[in-house]
């Protein structure tokens, strides 16, 4: 039944595109910033005393269809940019090709929201999706860096498993299950310094949108989340470069034209390695030389006025080693995306993205202790083919079609050797060597339509087909919009999602990921999404939402510690399901002095596993039933500018021990201790709360130069929360001890642009 009406919603957007008035004009075109000749996303377009307008779409692309002929006041809104005003003249039968530079504004105190923008954003079908912007984000410094997970980590709904961890558990879905994608190519392991650090340097990014659930049918293969992070194109007009030096790391950035187009190059690295020398060590405690460093490049060149290609790159790499009186150890992990995409416009109201991809992670573990030595080498290539076509059919209705074919290979080498050489790949005690290659396809079709000026319907289906696993799946998704008053929405949406891939993690210490498909042995995960929320506007500048959620997770997986054959997907991981549900909280204002938002989020998660606690219900370690989020900066001056975050959560879950008894073991006096666990994460650790305080000053350097002193103070009050509690039973007294997480770490950088 779901089924039908989402084609019976499509088929009638098609046939009123059909019936459509010919005599009607169109005005469509880009846009840019005035100085740089960067693309604009979401862009506010309207025309004057109408309910005509549009979005710039990812591209910077906009298309107002079915005008009246006759004079208009064409407006133009973005974020951080002076209001742009134009009137301009149509005809019947008129396609009016106007591409519009905006001109930044240098330091944004003023609301630029108007009515008009409002009500837009209000007629548009995004359901839990939040758009932080990018020069907020940059501000939010912690541990004297700024970061896209960090940011979003303060989102309510949004959990870590640690303080130390940038891996994203969003509404009770684990990392794995975030569709994360940097200029339409996917990025499995987006993290640096065991996940303290994303990958993703925040000076190299444009736009970032973030969908907590009830994504449309564009996006596929996963059940949780979409993270979709685009690139800055650089600046078309001059060149210019910024220098940012921490006391963790320091980076680098350059852009300018370049032919009919522009590039944009961004570089990164920490200096841990090469001031460790001058560090005091002990010989018996010696510290690990580790380090990480990425790369990002992108290049676009407009080909005519209807065409426009750009070429991105990534590389990244997280080095460590030790080695130490009887043992050394050694770590290599990195991401490489090289991702190739084409835009093109066909008509006024017909645009199309054609992306080829190719993203690759991998991880080389080794060491050796005691006359033993081990090898884990894990990683996944995906080379990926994907276009769509968005179809503006007329003011109350616009369609999108495409399709995805993902080449995935899949590698998992253990090694264990006699020796302290883990040089060798094969012939050591214990050794698996797999290559597992698997093949997806994915087609989509997706519509919007206004049937009332106050209610509106999205719908779309998705087929996909997992050859490794011989199955096929279509996934209905639909959402819907009533505009209650001119200021209150009412939004609901429901989906089903499937994925083929699962990720294989210890509990306690997620830094050996390993990536694993789906064959016939185990079932394709499956999710289903209901999501009811209200927005509005209570006061001038503040947006304010309230939402409710359902989620079922069918078909997820465990690690199983324990398994000492892998012929299959099913020896290496439990398989169960989970469900989760909660409601959230969001006051946000965006633009004005002060900025920020206020978040609350209410949830329960819970997981059944025939193999894990006796087959009984349990709450999985990252539940926090309640997470209060607060961020907020405040522009004292042009030139000064202060902030903080703060969270207050419940502690996590962890699986506590009733007792312990003593194993002989031959020629042994006292034996080994043996512990009974009790409920799995039956247990939670105290309430975690931590501030984080930071401040900026812009001034010009040696005359000439824009420069910014940042200070930031990570963990103000010192409050040191726990990352694992365990029991000691080396004496007769079970002794319950905490690993504790960071204590306050104060950092300084300095920012220079030319």
């Amino acid at each position: 039944m779901t089924y039908r009406f989402c084609l019976l919603v499509l088929l009638s957007v098609l046939a009123s595109a059909a019936a459509s008035a010919q005599k009607s004009a169109t005005v469509s075109g880009t846009v840019k910033d005035e100085i740089s000749k960067e693309t604009l996303i979401s862009a506010t377009i309207m025309l004057e005393s109408t309910k005509l307008g549009a979005k710039s779409n990812k591209s910077g692309y906009y298309s107002v269809q079915n005008v009246p002929a006759g004079e208009y006041s064409l407006r133009v809104t973005y974020l951080g940019y002076e209001k742009y005003i134009k009137k301009i003249t149509l005809a019947a039968g008129q396609n009016l090709r106007l591409d519009i530079l905006l001109k930044p504004v240098t330091i944004q105190t003023e609301t630029v929201e108007v009515e008009a923008n409002r009500e837009l954003v209000q007629r548009e079908i995004t359901i839990s999706t939040v758009n932080v912007p990018v020069h907020q984000i940059q501000n939010i410094r912690v541990g004297g860096e700024s970061d896209v997970f960090r940011t979003l980590q303060f989102l309510p709904g949004v959990l870590t498993s640690s303080q130390l961890s940038s891996g994203l558990f969003v509404r009770g879905g684990s990392p794995d299950q975030n569709l994360i994608l940097l200029d339409g190519a996917s990025v499995y392991n987006p993290s640096h310094l065991f996940g303290f650090f994303s990958t993703f340097n925040t000076n190299a990014i444009k736009d970032i949108e973030f969908v907590k659930g009830g994504f449309d049918a564009e996006y596929g293969g996963r059940l949780s989340s979409v993270l979709n992070v685009t690139q800055k194109d650089g600046n078309r007009s001059e060149f210019h470069g910024d220098i940012s030096l921490g006391l963790i790391s320091s980076q680098a950035n350059i852009e300018g034209p370049l032919f009919n187009g522009s590039f944009f190059l961004s570089g990164r690295r920490t200096y841990i390695d090469l001031i460790q020398p001058i560090i005091p060590q002990s010989p018996e405690e010696p510290l690990p030389n580790f380090y990480f460093y990425d790369i990002n490049a992108k290049v676009v060149q407009e080909i005519g006025d209807n065409d426009k290609v750009a070429v991105t790159g990534f590389y990244s790499n997280d080095i460590l080693d030790f080695s130490g009186s009887s043992s050394t150890i050694g770590m290599r992990t990195g991401n490489r995306l090289l991702s190739g995409h084409w835009s093109h416009i066909f008509a006024d109201n017909l645009f199309s993205n054609v992306v080829v991809n190719y993203s690759e992670y991998s991880i080389k573990f080794s060491g050796g202790e005691s006359g033993y030595g081990f090898l884990l080498n894990n990683g996944i290539s995906d080379l990926t083919g994907k276009a769509n076509l968005e179809w503006f059919i007329k003011e109350n209705a616009s369609a999108k079609f495409g399709f995805e074919v993902n080449k995935l290979n899949f590698s998992y080498l253990m090694n264990f050797t006699g020796d302290t050489d883990t040089t060798a790949n094969t012939g050591g005690i214990a050794s698996t060597n797999m290559e597992v290659p698997d093949l997806n396809y994915a087609l989509f079709a997706q519509t919007k339509f206004n049937i009332t000026e106050y209610l509106a319907v999205q719908a779309g289906l998705r087929g996909s087909y997992f050859q490794l696993n011989e199955s096929m799946y279509v996934d209905p998704r639909i959402a819907l919009r009533y505009m209650l008053t001119g200021n209150i929405s009412l939004k609901a949406a429901w989906g089903i999602y499937h994925q083929g891939l699962r990720l294989a993690t210890l509990p306690d210490f997620n830094i050996i990921d390993t990536w694993l498909p789906s064959d016939t042995t185990v079932p394709i995960s499956r999710s289903n999404h209901y999501i009811f929320s209200i927005e509005t506007h209570p006061f001038d500048g503040y947006d304010f939402n309230v939402e409710g959620y359902y989620k079922t997770m069918d078909g997820i997986s465990e690690l199983n510690s324990f398994s000492m054959n892998t012929s299959s997907i099913a020896e290496v991981v439990y398989v169960g399901d989970a469900h989760s549900y909660g409601a959230e909280i969001f006051l946000q204002k965006k633009s004005g002095r002060l900025t920020g938002w206020i978040g609350y989020a209410l949830g329960f998660i819970y997981a059944q596993f025939d193999s894990i606690n006796a087959g009984r219900e349990f709450r999985p370690k990252y539940d926090r039933r309640h997470d209060i989020k607060v961020v907020a900066q405040y522009r004292i001056t042009d030139d000064i500018e202060v902030g903080g975050t703060f969270t207050l959560q419940s502690g996590q879950s962890y699986t506590g021990n009733t007792s312990r008894g003593r194993i002989l073991i031959p020629d042994m006096i006292y034996g080994r201790n043996k512990q009974t666990a009790s409920e799995r994460y039956g247990l939670r650790l105290p309430m975690s709360h931590q501030l984080n305080l930071y401040g900026s000053y812009d001034f010009k350097m040696f005359k000439k130069f824009d420069a910014t002193l940042v200070v930031d103070i990570y963990n103000v009050y010192n409050r040191r929360d726990i990352l694992m509690r365990y029991y000691n039973t080396i004496d007769d007294v079970t002794v319950v001890e905490d690993v504790l997480l960071l204590p306050i770490f104060p950092s300084i950088s300095l920012e220079i642009s030319f």
